[in-house]
């Protein structure tokens, strides 16, 4: 049985963005757009440029601030503020992932690439909020992104994490490979699978996924 495989889990690890929404909400889009007109003005390019380096530095960096920090020495909180003042008003509260969250056994947290800020005003607007015992945003992670494994170490030293006891809940298969090689469970929360040695588990219903380890 599933459950059998997350019996020893005491510590719940869950990105945020398309993980604790579903990618429906499109939150990406709006994002993606505060990105691009941010690296238009911080390197004085076109909307097209713009835009392909939004997304090879996502690729090649694992964040396209993590780009814009190591190519062009951005300052990381301006940037963090403005790329997350976007409306939230197309999510919802989600009753069942709430009450599922709250009957996993032991420690819960949430660990994104965006902002702790962001974070907690998406907690909330999803009814999540007083659920997650931390929150930590790339800030806490010294700005390394995801997947970048001195990331994940600096998150889980803080947290006290212990990865044979963790599980860690993704929409990003590449921020998987880390927990995985850590002794972590890796669970794909997305709309398909993409098949990888490090993702032991997909599910596109996460809430029905975590009523199956109770």
């Amino acid at each position: 049985m599933i459950r059998d495989r997350f019996s020893h889990v005491r510590h719940w690890v869950f990105d945020l963005d398309n993980t604790l929404y579903p990618p429906s909400a499109r939150l990406f889009d709006q994002i993606e757009v505060r990105m691009t007109n941010y690296v238009m003005t911080a390197l004085g390019v076109g909307q097209e440029e713009a835009n392909t380096l939004r997304h090879a530095y996502w690729r090649d960096h694992g964040t396209t601030l993590a780009g814009l920090m190591r190519l062009h020495g951005v300052d990381p909180a301006p940037y963090l503020t403005e790329v997350h003042e976007i409306d939230l008003g197309v999510l919802s509260p989600d009753v069942e992932l709430a009450a599922r969250i709250r009957d996993l056994p032991g420690r819960r947290i949430v660990y994104t690439n965006g902002s702790a800020p962001y974070a907690e005003r998406v907690l909330a607007a999803r009814g999540l909020a007083g659920l997650f015992d931390a929150v930590y945003g790339v800030e806490e992670a010294g700005f390394h992104p995801k997947p970048d494994r001195a990331a994940f170490e600096a998150i889980f030293a803080q947290d006290g994490l212990i990865p044979a006891r963790a599980a860690m809940f993704e929409d990003d298969v590449r921020n998987l490979a880390v927990p995985h090689a850590l002794g972590m469970r890796t669970v794909h929360v997305a709309e398909a699978p993409e098949p990888a040695a490090h993702v032991e588990h997909h599910t596109n219903d996460l809430p029905g996924f975590l009523s199956q380890l109770i």
